[in-house]
């Protein structure tokens, strides 16, 4: 799958963004593309429109930060945007992927996830979003259907994009899975940018995108976000209707590894959990 270029990400953004909210007048006039023209972006964003023409055609190698930012404020860009606009711009074109070895936590994360015990479902995903550990009642509360140990082999370990997309007692859980579907895409475009040389992420996106028609369109849209806090609102098998926040904790020496954690919303979904299969067989 070819990797996402600056030029192509800007183009989503220009099209996305309506004229009228930064204060261009449209008149009501019937316009043939969606979003900015590069001659209005152009002018925001004080370049000439030529320059604009050949950094969105990939024709320039990079552009400085000053212009960069110039394009970001024009747009007026989220932060998870700006972030990714400036990986794509520091990467180039990589010609050359490499294959990371497995993933391995960091310790403090492991320790502050071991901490925790069955008090709070929790869920450890690497980079790409593999599982890298799981306690019981996490395991129980996402992924019931799926072997526990499945996580201690790092060439099976769970994927939790590939499951959102691909895995119909996956999608089930979810009620509100459209919205968390765009997440899922925004933030493995985000990872994307910060590894542009990765082959494992790359194989992952292309395989969703053959097989699951959804995520080819909502890849298309260009969305960005860093998805560290959220709701899912769930249809569970056995604790039947849930409303669940998720939260995401980084470590500063390892930000590709991310401790989930699971907490209720209300009184019923409290209760709910406390029923997790594992606190009542005694593994907790």
């Amino acid at each position: 799958m070819p990797a996402e270029s600056l030029g192509s990400f800007l183009k989503t953004r220009r099209d996305r963004t309506d004229p009228r909210l930064i204060g261009i007048d449209t008149d009501g006039a019937a316009r043939r593309v969606p979003g900015l023209r590069r001659e209005e972006l152009a002018r925001l964003a004080g370049v000439s429109v030529g320059y604009y023409t050949r950094i969105e055609q990939d024709q320039t190698g990079t552009a400085s930060p000053q212009v960069l930012d110039a394009l970001v404020t024009a747009m007026q860009l989220d932060d998870a945007e700006r972030t990714h606009l400036f990986n794509l711009a520091g990467s180039g074109r990589p010609t050359r992927m490499t294959r990371p070895e497995p993933e391995h936590p960091h310790g403090r994360v492991l320790a502050l996830f071991e901490s925790l015990e069955e008090k709070i479902p929790a869920i450890v995903l690497g980079r790409r979003g593999d599982v890298l550990a799981w306690n019981h009642s996490g395991h129980e509360l996402l992924s019931e259907h799926t072997p526990f140990d499945a996580p201690l082999d790092p060439e099976q370990r769970p994927s939790v994009p590939r499951a959102f997309f691909l895995d119909p007692l996956t999608r089930d859980l979810y009620q509100n899975w459209d919205e968390l579907a765009r997440t899922h895409v925004a933030y493995l475009r985000l990872t994307s940018g910060r590894h542009p040389r990765d082959a494992r992420l790359a194989e992952l996106i292309g395989e969703l995108t053959m097989k699951s028609d959804e995520f080819a369109d909502l890849w298309t849209r260009g969305e960005v976000a860093d998805c560290t806090v959220g709701t899912m609102l769930l249809a569970h098998p056995t604790l039947g209707s849930m409303n669940i926040d998720y939260q995401v904790w980084l470590q500063p020496e390892s930000t590709d590894h991310r401790l989930e954690v699971y907490t209720p919303n209300d009184a019923a979904s409290r209760d709910a959990l406390r029923l997790l299969p594992s606190r009542i067989s005694g593994t907790a």
